[in-house]
């Protein structure tokens, strides 16, 4: 038995259930494997791509028959910024469809009791009203540099509200804004915009303080989650049924692209030039998640942007010998993939 009520905000959970983390060495998924054991939650299961590869669907099914999860949390994904997106396409759309219908199919087939689907805000349309709602979703065209990420998760979105439909099943999408956070991808091949600056700074700065060169006019507007805020809120929907398929979670705020580089290159402690190169795309002019749907349940943001952004260039500072050799060892293995 999960709950020992099921009204919201007042239910119990069972701390001995078992948690199941797809991804639980990432970003999001190492943050949310921290976030339930300081809660109390002691066994999580987890799993490497070595281990256990969630493409396929035979594997993935076996291992949730045997090991029989109450809760799945889907934090597993292939993920990138625009120079990725439009270098694999492919990849960006096909794996990531596998791995999130893979482990859908088997938690629906092996009566998994609660699942959590962990998406992105590039699901909804390029030049949708802002802030955007949940029902934005499919309402117009997306933003061409990533939609071929934003399909797949459109499509595990779309695959859990049809089974919360059919069945009755607890299956929830949450759709995080842009998120950082300790263990990020900061290989300026792959990265995200936060990250890929902090590198930058942090290199420019250790060159005599160099020029930097950013991409685009700086001028859209983006809203930056930290990661452990972004757990918090996973926590939030494993302990709560939650009334509808889909949340939004953010922060409610945003900054423009010159407003991060500044407070990044503040806290790095660069001083030198920023060069803006307007040759290069800026994506969607704009990106801010309406959050009032979760934080009237309960759930808000805590972290502020320059604590975040301080907090991760510490981690980041002190990974750093990491960081240059493993990331671009992924890079390499990505590029041989996309040859097959």
């Amino acid at each position: 038995m999960l709950f020992a009520t099921n009204s919201l905000n007042n239910g119990v959970l069972n701390k001995n259930i078992t948690i199941y983390i797809a991804g639980h060495r990432g970003m999001v998924g190492s943050s949310v494997c921290r976030a339930l054991e300081a809660k109390g939650y002691s066994n999580l299961l987890g799993k490497t791509s070595k281990e256990l590869d969630l493409r396929n669907q035979e594997a993935v099914n076996n291992f949730i028959a045997t090991e029989k999860p109450d809760i799945i949390i889907d934090a597993a994904a292939r993920v990138g910024g625009i120079l990725a997106n439009n270098d694999f396409p492919y990849q960006f759309l096909m794996e990531n469809m596998q791995i999130q219908n893979n482990l859908i199919h088997a938690a629906h087939e092996n009566n998994v009791q609660k699942f959590i689907f962990l998406g992105s805000s590039c699901i909804y349309p390029k030049l949708a009203s802002q802030p955007l709602k949940e029902e934005y979703l499919l309402t117009d065209s997306l933003e061409p540099t990533n939609e071929w990420y934003a399909i797949a998760k459109i499509s595990g979105v779309k695959l859990c509200e049809a089974i919360r439909k059919q069945f009755a099943k607890d299956f929830v999408s949450l759709m995080p804004t842009n998120l950082y956070g300790s263990f990020d991808n900061f290989d300026l091949k792959t990265s995200h915009v936060l990250p890929a600056m902090i590198r930058k700074f942090h290199e420019a700065k250790e060159n005599n303080n160099s020029t930097v060169t950013l991409w685009g006019s700086g001028t859209p507007m983006r809203e930056f989650l930290q990661v452990d805020d972004m757990a918090k809120a996973v926590v939030f929907a494993v302990e709560n049924i939650l009334p509808e398929h889909l949340y939004n979670i953010g922060t409610g705020t945003d900054v423009t692209i010159k407003q991060l580089a500044k407070i990044i290159q503040k806290v790095v402690g660069h001083q030198g030039e920023i060069i803006w190169d307007s040759s290069k795309p800026d994506g969607t002019p704009r990106k801010l998640l309406d959050v009032s749907k979760i934080n009237a349940l309960g759930w808000k943001a805590e972290i502020t942007l320059e604590e975040g952004i301080a907090s991760t260039y510490a981690w980041f500072l002190k990974h750093l010998k990491v960081i240059k050799e493993v990331k671009m060892e992924e890079v390499k293995n990505l590029k041989v993939a996309s040859r097959k």
